[in-house]
């Protein structure tokens, strides 16, 4: 690992290397032979990788057809991404120096590479764009949600920036559009238990000593629906939209709740009406206040 922290191989073109662990119980006798056993049809590919200085272990060794297998060690490498659909939607950076970079993310961009979503991803874009290739993100924001977007633009501010989220010392501003319901009094505070369970798409609200919180107002009224405010207090895995479904009110486009409907990866048609509209706190590092704010709108429908 690099004296700061990351990985051994540096983020090339906006991405990071890939990571595997050498797991014990192979019979092979190389480090290759038990890739290429846990990898079939790769056996090429680590050999031209690792001319090229790109097949490393954890302390940046660089390894060869000869290196023995050794259980326990961690090989670092480019992967070539598989082909994604391009989210249609620019990414735009709103504020940049030396410590922060804010960016306006687009509905349907992940915050980080994960799963089926690589490249097409906040931060790639963000460092392509920027030059920066230490990026990374202070907080993170659905795929589907839109907004502003915090990336800490040097590792060793990293964990400064990091803990501010984590310590909740950011106030967060968010905008929905739902269906009106003159029924429900707002303002409104929701707080329940949410849970989420790994692999499973959506999370879900349960009996319990609350561990989410989010106030909700009414911002302005276009015929049959809403603009509401929500300030949450607490980060659960989507505690807005849940916490607005649970009122009667789901957010418009909301293919999770109430009711989980799957979505073609290409469809953009029906973005999550959902906007991160401003985020602000007390630098960390300088003591000087923030604030950033998203150029954003959010659609009314037939709008």
């Amino acid at each position: 690992m690099r004296a700061d922290g990351g990985p051994p191989l540096p983020v090339r073109d906006g991405l990071g290397p890939a990571r595997v662990r050498i797991e014990p119980g192979s019979q092979a006798t190389t480090m290759f032979e038990y890739l290429t056993e846990r990898f079939p049809g790769t056996g090429e590919f680590w050999v031209g990788e690792s001319s090229r200085g790109h097949v490393v272990d954890q302390h940046g060794r660089e390894l060869s057809a000869a290196t023995p297998y050794r259980p326990g060690r961690i090989v670092y490498y480019y992967r070539e991404p598989a082909p994604e659909p391009r989210v249609p939607f620019e990414l735009t950076v709103l504020h940049r120096d030396e410590n922060l970079v804010a960016v306006d993310k687009p509905h349907f961009l992940a915050t980080i590479p994960r799963g089926q979503h690589v490249v097409e991803t906040a931060l790639v874009r963000a460092r392509r764009q920027t030059g920066n290739m230490n990026l990374s993100p202070a907080h993170r924001l659905d795929r589907m949600t839109a907004g502003v977007l915090v990336f800490v633009a040097q590792p060793t501010l990293r964990q400064a920036y990091q803990e501010l989220f984590a310590q909740r010392a950011v106030t967060k501003t968010y905008e929905a559009i739902a269906l009106h319901d003159p029924a429900v009094a707002t303002p409104v505070t929701v707080r329940s238990r949410i849970v989420k369970q790994s692999g499973v798409m959506v999370a879900r609200e349960v009996p319990g000593e609350p561990n989410s919180e989010t106030h909700i107002d009414l911002a302005e009224v276009r015929d049959r629906y809403a603009r509401y405010a929500l300030r949450p207090v607490t980060g659960k895995t989507h505690q807005l939209r849940l916490h607005m479904a649970s009122l009667g009110l789901p957010i418009r486009g909301d293919n999770y709740y109430p009711a989980y409907r799957p979505a073609a990866r290409d469809d953009f048609g029906d973005p999550l009406r959902l906007l991160a509209r401003e985020i602000a706190f007390t630098d960390p590092v300088t003591g000087e206040p923030r604030r950033f704010r998203s150029s954003q709108d959010l659609e009314f429908p037939g709008g």
